[in-house]
């Protein structure tokens, strides 16, 4: 079950249908089934008390993802700055529908075992965040 909620602010515009058939797709590409799925929509205060509290930084973020799945199941809780994404669009000058949607599949991404944390695994990242999008643009809705 892949869910969609808020804390502190409203939950942003998405079709929820068809980003969660897109997930499933996505997941399914990388031998994977979605089991419960949160998307923690919220603001740059809460994700940083998330980021103080659970992985002991002190700084702002886009998302942060918790992983619960086993190996042919994803299940986490994504949080989701809001505020972030909106700045990044800006700074990327592309649309904050492009950026959310990007930051949504990034979460999936590290779930299906993609990291980010080398230049080379960032590139990867990006590359196979870039493919998914273009996936989504043709699911029907």
């Amino acid at each position: 079950m892949i869910q969609f909620l808020s804390e502190n602010i409203e939950l942003p515009e998405i079709d929820q249908t068809k980003v969660s058939r897109w997930i499933k797709q996505i997941a399914a590409q990388y031998g994977k089934k979605t089991g419960n799925i949160n998307y923690i929509f919220c603001d740059d205060e809460r994700i940083l008390e998330v980021n103080k509290e659970f992985l002991q930084h002190d700084y702002y973020t886009d998302i942060i993802t918790f992983d619960y799945g086993s190996e042919k199941q994803i299940s986490g809780d994504i949080f989701i700055s809001i505020d972030t994404v909106k700045s990044n669009a800006e700074g990327l000058k592309i649309s904050f529908e492009e950026e959310l949607h990007r930051v949504i599949i990034h979460g999936i991404l590290h779930l299906c075992g993609q990291d980010d944390k080398t230049t080379e695994s960032q590139a990867e990242m990006t590359r196979k965040e870039n493919e998914a999008l273009a996936q989504l643009y043709s699911i029907e809705t």
